[in-house]
């Protein structure tokens, strides 16, 4: 065996050569990688006595992509073209023997071999949509050329990992091999080549299939029509889908200058850095400065929750689908009937979508149990009160299972805003309150909220977040301060909604200024869809809001037909002539002039005041970094990803800026607009959120 370089090292059996990367974690294809490609591929070329070479990785995985540290950095090394030019056009047969996932830059070499083998447990795809890019070293031209246009379509503008059983029937590899056995199998498949005198097959020469569906704009007109909501603001699937529009229309050299170009023009497009950032931050949010990895944690086999409502039973069912017990306390028997029954409809529903067997939805059900005793909370290892959102309520939950619940066990709170340091007063074991802010509904929404509470303990800490990984989801730990994070920041934009609405502003032209921006929808749509009646109180109303005044009016959102729109029998929104007039009414009897207000106007005072709330969290010190912030709207509030946040979007459009409209505001509009002290230092040291350290 000789070592070509740090990560890569060239073996013989007999005629075949084995070229093999060892880089962990994941063989990316970093300069040394790169390096030892070129250089190992080149000598086993020159080697007369070898006639066929085999690519294979060591570890866990063959090469899962590309080296993303390297972006945006000078190159260096062999580039990944000479290293596929070197691969395609070798004289001798190259196999790539395929285990744990070829990704990206790591199918694009595979495609470069002329054969392919894998284990059934490996898996294929092409990633890089996920990050705003496509793939940039021949990958959108190849693939269709093995798996056809409508299939490469699929896999480019999904990121899909393909299993090797898929790969084999897609002709995406010409081989399966036992598990554990891949060098001897793809050695083995080497040889067969070389009796066989199989030719050297090289994909971008396979041109039946794409020519196949050449004067067929159709399969590009029908993919984009399917799939228009899910692309809806971003760059990537589309370019992706005109670089396979390429891979049938032109030649194949025409067709990797269209790549590239597209490629190009994403790499250096904000959408793709935003991408980018994210991707990292969604690593970064793990990490605790002052809770070490090597914190202990408590085990955590058995989970109580109180209270069956939506949050409650939405909460039990992540608990129950990785196989943990889970006791539901009510106060009332049919509150509890029902509940349970909601879960079970939910999981039904899912076995109906076939993600789910049957047989699946009843060990679920089983793990979940229902009872009216807070008694049979005792043993439990973790408590999450899902309550009425009240304090003293919440209070009194607390004062009980303080008396009731083992020593050593966590007792959290699902609230949304309430003050966890005064819950924890009702306890004599502070130390082991901390906040669990799911998001509604808890069982489909990724995010959670750790909130932690001044005497919150680290080990509830370390075990809070490690429970949130194990149950798929994404936790940011943020501070005790009104709202947490993402509600507070919420409440600058919807005051700022509110506030343009009385000044002139329609409430659907604010609500496609938001959608367009890239938002699910708009704020008075969201308060449609969940209901205007939502902590209103008809007997204290007094008409001081539109909001009373329409629910006054029975017009309580897309349960009674109307809201702030009107709606057909199918829940289609339609601007409102009733709403208009109401709010005529009421700007005339407070005096205020309604004016024309632009959709300009209108992004900037919903979203600059956000990004000035969260510079203030983080001079707080609620949220231990921008990207944490990011990470919260993202997950919890439909943030757009190709965004990047409130806090990289800021960086983005340039903080100066943001700082000068909210000083224009506050001289205009008083001190609800008053810039953060932090906001104003970065500007004056020409600084980003993401310089923070």
């Amino acid at each position: 065996m000789t070592a070509i370089n740090d990560v890569t090292d060239l073996a013989r059996e007999g005629e075949i050569a084995i070229l093999a990367l060892n880089s962990p974690p994941v063989n990316a294809l970093s300069a040394p990688v790169r390096d030892g490609l070129a250089e190992g591929f080149k000598k086993a070329i020159a080697d007369d006595g070898v006639k066929a070479i085999v690519l294979i990785c060591e570890g866990k995985t063959f090469i899962a992509g590309a080296d993303i540290s390297e972006f945006g950095k000078a190159p260096k090394g062999a580039s990944l073209f000479d290293v596929q030019n070197g691969i395609e056009n070798s004289p001798k047969p190259v196999i790539a023997a395929i285990h744990g996932t070829a990704l990206g830059g790591g199918l694009e070499v595979a495609l470069t071999c002329h054969y392919r083998v894998a284990v059934p447990s490996a898996r294929c795809g092409l990633p890089e949509v996920n990050l705003g890019l496509l793939p940039g070293a021949g990958g959108t031209q190849r693939l269709p050329r093995i798996v056809g246009p409508q299939k490469a379509l699929e896999m480019v503008t999904s990121g899909l990992h393909v299993p090797g059983k898929a790969c084999l029937e897609m002709g995406l590899v010409d081989e399966l091999v036992p598990e554990g056995e891949l060098r001897a199998g793809a050695v083995a498949f080497a040889k067969k080549v070389l009796a066989e005198k199989r030719p050297l097959k090289k994909v971008r020469e396979s041109n039946a299939k794409v020519e196949a569906a050449r004067g067929h704009p159709e399969i590009f007109v029908n993919f984009r029509k399917e799939n228009a909501r899910k692309f809806r603001g971003f760059l990537a699937p589309e370019y992706n889908i005109r670089c396979i529009e390429a891979a049938v229309n032109e030649p194949f050299d025409e067709g990797l200058k269209t790549e590239r170009k597209l490629f190009l023009e994403l790499v250096t497009g904000s959408q793709s850095a935003a991408q980018r950032y994210v991707f990292f931050a969604e690593r970064q949010v793990w990490k605790i400065p002052d809770v070490p990895d090597d914190t202990p944690t408590i085990p955590v086999s058995k989970v109580g929750i109180i209270g069956a409502g939506t949050m409650g039973g939405g909460i039990a069912m992540n608990f129950a689908n990785v196989g943990l017990p889970v006791t539901i306390v009510e106060t009332k028997q049919d509150a509890l009937d029902r509940g349970l029954a909601v879960i079970r409809r939910n999981y039904e529903n899912t076995a109906k979508r076939g993600r789910l067997t049957m047989d699946d939805v009843e060990k679920r059900m089983a793990l979940i149990k229902g009872s009216l005793n807070l008694e049979d909370l005792a043993d439990s290892d973790l408590v999450i009160e899902a309550v009425f959102e009240n304090m003293d309520v919440k209070k009194d939950v607390f004062g009980k299972l303080d008396k009731i619940v083992k020593q050593g066990a966590i007792l959290a709170t699902n609230t949304s805003a309430l003050n966890i340091d005064e819950i924890a007063t009702a306890t004599k074991r502070p130390e082991v309150v901390i906040g669990l802010h799911f998001f509604s509904p808890a069982n489909v929404m990724r995010l959670l909220e750790v909130v932690r509470a001044d005497k919150t303990s680290k080990p509830v800490i370390a075990t809070s977040m490690q429970i949130a990984k194990k149950i798929g989801k994404i936790a940011a730990l943020v501070g005790v301060t009104p709202g947490f994070v993402g509600n507070r920041i919420l409440r600058q934009r919807q005051m700022e909604a509110q506030k343009l609405m009385l000044e002139g502003a329609a409430p659907w032209q604010i609500d496609k200024v938001l959608y367009d921006f890239g938002f699910p929808m708009g704020p008075f749509a969201m308060s449609d869809l969940a209901g205007l009646d939502i902590g209103w109180n008809k007997e204290t109303s007094k008409g001081e809001t539109i909001r009373d005044v329409l629910c006054e009016m029975d017009r309580r959102g897309q349960k009674t037909g109307a809201g702030y729109y009107d709606y057909d029998e199918n829940r289609n929104a339609r601007p409102s002539p009733v709403t208009e007039k109401i709010l005529e009414d009421f700007r005339k009897k407070r005096g205020i002039n309604s004016r024309s207000i632009s959709d300009e106007e209108i992004l900037e005072r919903c979203i600059y005041p956000m990004i000035n709330e969260g510079a203030k969290i983080l001079e707080e010190k609620k949220a231990i970094r921008a990207s944490d912030i990011d990470i919260v709207w993202i997950n919890g509030y439909g943030w757009p990803i190709y965004r990047g946040g409130p806090m990289f979007y800021g960086d983005l459009i340039g903080l100066d800026k943001v700082l000068a409209k909210m000083k224009e505001w506050q001289g205009t509009m008083g001190d609800a607009f008053k810039p953060s002290a932090l906001l104003e230092k970065l500007v004056a040291e020409g600084k980003k959120f993401q310089d923070l350290k």
